[in-house]
């Protein structure tokens, strides 16, 4: 629908947004290693022992002997930092690098990082909740990113992106308008089941983990829609 390039929002409380660049960085470092085939070729090896897999999680099945690395608890925060492809991992990180900068101005870099993991172990739950018996893993940081972009909508409703629609049309636009039709679409394909691959349930629970903790996490003085910004 659209991709963000740029929001005209500068950094209000903290220096540098050091949490969403470790982020960006980890996540793209464990599949340059791990998934992308330039140093190891460990993907479905990655995906199962690392990844969410509802059905694994519910006890509708048991992984293949070797694969069970971790306990499966923890897959509900590890699913995050691993991607299917380079697009995948590209739009995910594009939009925590584009929005992720004001939510962690928000709310510090320590309660930042315990938003996103929360957000994402929420989309995951949501996940397994409306999928028990899926033997799919599910994999991708956009449970997390869709946190994200609840989170900023609430902040930062009035402020203007720039974002490129239909892949080609670089418009500005505020965020009102362009996150919340995003999340409508979200919702529709979640309700309508939309393309299979994708977990739209997921991004459903990042959407409203994001929009709970982002009342509830912000830093004392940091008011929501805009109302903290000089006019």
């Amino acid at each position: 629908m659209f991709i963000p390039l740029y929001d005209d929002n500068p950094l209000r409380s903290i220096g540098r947004q050091y949490v969403t660049l470790a982020l960006i960085a980890v996540t793209t470092l464990i599949f340059v290693v791990f998934q992308s085939g330039i140093v190891l070729h460990a993907d479905r090896a990655a995906a199962l022992s690392y990844g969410l897999i509802p059905a694994v999680v519910t006890d509708y099945r048991v992984l293949p002997p070797g694969y069970e690395q971790i306990p499966e608890w923890a897959t509900f925060v590890t699913y995050a930092f691993l991607h299917g492809d380079w697009l995948h991992l590209a739009g995910n990180m594009l939009f925590v690098w584009v929005f992720g900068d004001n939510v962690e101005d928000a709310l510090g870099h320590v309660r930042y990082l315990a938003f996103y993991l929360i957000c994402a172990a929420a989309a995951a739950g949501v996940h397994v909740l409306l999928l028990p018996q899926s033997e799919s893993p599910l994999i991708g940081a956009s449970g997390a990113a869709s946190g994200i972009v609840a989170a900023y909508l609430l902040l930062h409703p009035n402020v203007r992106l720039w974002v490129l629609v239909f892949y080609k049309i670089p418009i500005p636009i505020t965020a009102a308008w362009a996150l919340g039709a995003w999340i409508g679409l979200q919702l529709l394909n979640a309700f309508s089941g939309g393309d299979a691959p994708v977990a739209w349930w997921a991004h459903v629970g990042g959407l409203l983990a994001g929009a709970v903790l982002i009342v509830v996490m912000r830093r004392p003085g940091v008011r929501l829609f805009d109302r903290n910004l000089a006019r």
